[in-house]
């Protein structure tokens, strides 16, 4: 079956129409209007919108002084902060694609992205976070004083790097470029553009009645599509402001929330967990938070038995959302008007369609399971050079495969397994074949086959369980396999466990049986 949400199209219409052109765009009314307003916050500091604004301009003439044109790819190597706010809308001032990276990732992904993005520059936000200083240091990245940024890597400029055609619309121009693991194991580039990331920034504020008196705490990473669109770009379109954190501990969490007095807190489900085991510790049973009004989750699956505990810990409906990294993100979220205790995701965003198909491709009848296809003004412009991929994840009529697999039922949408073998560890999407192919790529190893294991009383996180076959008499412990996982993969993407076995379950014609290793491990 197919579904449209129950907002008028009318509305949507009209939010789409008054759209800023680029995610740019949404500071200079506040600037002009509330030019005083506190826009960004965080421990260095705090920006206006004015200030955010001459910010902006300020870096636009930093990055064309770097050689930065129109159609560039520019990598941001960041954790949160005001300075990557600025550079990002800049570039997106110059018609650049700002290629956004998470700091945390290994070596290899950086390189892996950098290279397959032809970045003519990658900026790193070495004021916040000690990894991008790490990558700029061995990257041979120069530490420049920027005024008003601070101190940011920059490293050298790529003369080779052609820039993309600038579309004749700049609403369909690239806004944010960012890699996900495909199940090869090789990043696939996300072309999400302006459209994609207003409207969604828009419609999600609008469902969550954002005013300029909120107050979100930024902690989701912005070099993530729901860090970036909904947190970021939802509270400037909303003329709020926005407390910039470049981690989550539940203490100093807690802290901001009483002294800032936030009104809107996002995250996901572990981050909500340790929230629940900090408060467990401390002997604290709720916690009070007058300005205290939305706090909802995303991510990764909601267990109903976290759900309940947050709950009873803030005395506020944890609401939950669902979405993938090529639909901007969003494809579901709940109202805030909604209390339920089940494990929905809420109803279809507005303006977006979704439809339920089964195997042979025809819809499924309503409360089924089927594979979830969606369509929309969220929905990407593609994959970064990757055409065949791109075609087969978008059809001809403009409805993207989510390859999970849904039910709705009285318009509400449910989550209820993945096509892929796709593992959430952390919050973040981590694919078996990644992983599997940094351990095979040991000259020790035969083969190796990855599976992800739910995390007892870790509601909604899974671990990764790793078996490996070694080659005949190889002396290679678990202990050394893991100091090789972890040269070459992020922390929340290495193995919890490596399990060296002589032979793996196979097929007759050589297929690892996956089910007979998630036995093993369980």
């Amino acid at each position: 079956m197919a579904l449209q949400t129950p907002m008028s199209e009318d509305h949507v219409s009209e939010i789409l129409m008054n759209l800023p052109a680029r995610i740019s765009d949404v500071v200079a009314p506040w600037a002009e209007h509330s030019p005083d307003h506190p826009a960004l916050v965080e421990a260095a500091g705090t920006w206006t919108y004015r200030e955010l604004d001459r910010a902006i301009a300020a870096s636009e003439t930093w990055l064309r002084n770097l050689g930065v044109r129109p159609g560039d790819r520019v990598m941001i190597v960041c954790e949160n902060c005001r300075a990557f706010v600025a550079i990002l809308l800049a570039l997106a001032s110059l018609d650049a694609w700002p290629v956004l990276v998470n700091a945390r990732l290994s070596e290899r992904e950086l390189d892996q992205i950098r290279d397959h993005c032809g970045a003519r520059r990658v900026i790193y936000t070495t004021s916040v976070s000690p990894q991008a200083r790490e990558h700029a240091r061995r990257d041979g990245a120069v530490i420049e004083e920027v005024a008003t940024l601070g101190s940011i890597g920059v490293g050298p400029l790529n003369e080779k790097a052609e820039p993309e055609p600038v579309d004749a619309n700049p609403a369909n121009r690239v806004a944010a470029l960012i890699y996900t693991s495909g199940t090869t194991g090789l990043p696939k580039g996300v072309m999400l553009t302006h459209r994609n990331l207003l409207f969604v920034a828009a419609v999600s504020a609008k469902i969550r009645e954002l005013t300029p008196d909120d107050r979100l705490y930024g902690v989701l990473p912005m070099s993530h599509a729901v860090g970036l669109s909904v947190v970021l770009l939802g509270t400037l379109l909303s003329g709020a402001t926005l407390y910039l954190s470049p981690r989550f501990d539940p203490m100093t969490a807690r802290a901001a929330l009483e002294k800032d007095r936030l009104t809107v807190v996002l995250g996901v489900p572990a981050m909500f967990a340790l929230f629940v085991e900090y408060t467990k510790f401390k002997q604290i049973d709720s916690l009070q938070f007058p300005a205290l009004r939305i706090i909802s989750s995303s991510g990764a699956p909601l267990d109903p038995a976290l759900k309940a505990s947050v709950e009873k810990l803030f005395g506020l409906p944890l609401h939950n959302g669902y979405g993938v990294t090529e639909c901007s993100p969003n494809i579901a979220q709940m109202k805030i008007d909604e209390a339920r205790t089940d494990t929905s995701v809420g109803r279809v965003f507005p303006g977006v369609e979704v439809k339920l198909v089964g195997r042979d491709r025809k819809a499924v009848a309503e409360g089924e399971v089927g594979e979830l296809w969606v369509r929309g003004p969220n929905v990407m412009k593609g994959y970064y050079r990757a055409p065949e991929e791109t075609a087969a994840a978008i059809d001809a009529e403009g409805w993207f495969n989510t390859r999970d697999l849904a039910r709705l039922k009285e318009k509400n949408l449910f989550i209820v397994g993945r096509t892929k073998e796709l593992i959430v560890r952390f919050g973040f999407n981590v694919y078996p074949a990644e992983v599997e192919a940094v351990l095979s790529a040991h000259p020790a190893v035969a083969r190796s086959a990855v599976i992800g294991r739910p995390v007892e009383g870790a509601d909604g996180d899974e671990e990764i369980v790793a078996f490996v076959q070694l080659l005949p008499d190889s002396p290679l412990t678990a202990a050394e396999l893991a100091e090789h996982a972890a040269r070459y993969l992020a922390p929340y993407k290495r193995p919890s466990h490596i399990l060296l076995v002589r032979a793996m379950p196979a097929t007759s014609t050589g297929k690892i049986m996956k089910d007979e290793l998630r036995k093993m491990a369980s």
